[in-house]
């Protein structure tokens, strides 16, 4: 699924940086009609994981910092309301800024939910962002500084996350606690060469 590209949504989401950090809070309640528009999310995406070049097959610059440029970290997504995108789990290709529709389940919102320890918010907004690691991409290089550093990178991209939602009138939670296995199970992981690491619902507030 192709996404909006960054030309055309450069202008519309430009807020003062300061504004931004000034009124960044976590937000666990969205409106009863929250949606975002395709143009939205692909901000969204683009924001956390966007490309800006590619220095070599395996060496890209993104809108986030990773150590040795690495990016260990895959966004996969729980589209809920999003406009022209039917209900279900899909993952993002920062590469050509693309979504792929991994599978349709019954009751996501509720297993979101529950797995999250019962939190039930978390899977009532318009999108969840999930984000799970591929250790390898780190520990070819770092060993065992290699969990450290993916920690990091991905504090980066959720920070970046709650910034980009204060210039769409939308909020998130960042989300650390919650049950492994059941997430790796939901999202079809292994839970070993890849695994959940982070979270966070994203749904309008105004």
């Amino acid at each position: 699924i192709d996404l909006i590209p960054k030309k055309e949504f450069m202008n519309d989401f430009s807020i003062p940086l300061t504004r931004a950090i000034d009124q960044r809070r976590s937000v666990r309640q969205f409106s009863n009609d929250s949606f975002l528009t395709l143009k939205e999310l692909s901000f969204l995406l683009w924001t956390t994981q966007g490309m800006q070049n590619v220095l070599g097959p395996a060496v890209t610059l993104r809108t986030v910092p990773s150590a040795g440029a690495r990016h260990p970290i895959e966004t996969y997504l729980y589209v809920q309301n999003v406009r022209g995108l039917p209900e279900g789990i899909y993952r993002y290709l920062p590469m050509t800024h693309q979504l792929v529709l991994e599978f349709q389940e019954d009751d996501l919102s509720e297993k979101i939910g529950i797995a999250s320890h019962g939190q039930l918010f978390v899977g009532q907004g318009a999108v969840t962002f999930f984000w799970a690691a591929i250790p390898y991409r780190m520990e070819w290089r770092y060993d065992l500084a290699a969990h450290k550093v993916i920690a990091l990178d991905v504090g980066h991209i959720c920070q970046n996350l709650y910034l980009a939602c204060e210039a769409i009138g939308a909020g998130t939670c960042a989300i650390g606690a919650y049950d492994q296995e059941a997430f790796d199970s939901l999202l079809r992981l292994d839970g070993k060469e890849e695994f959940v690491t982070y979270l966070a619902p994203v749904g309008k507030t105004t």
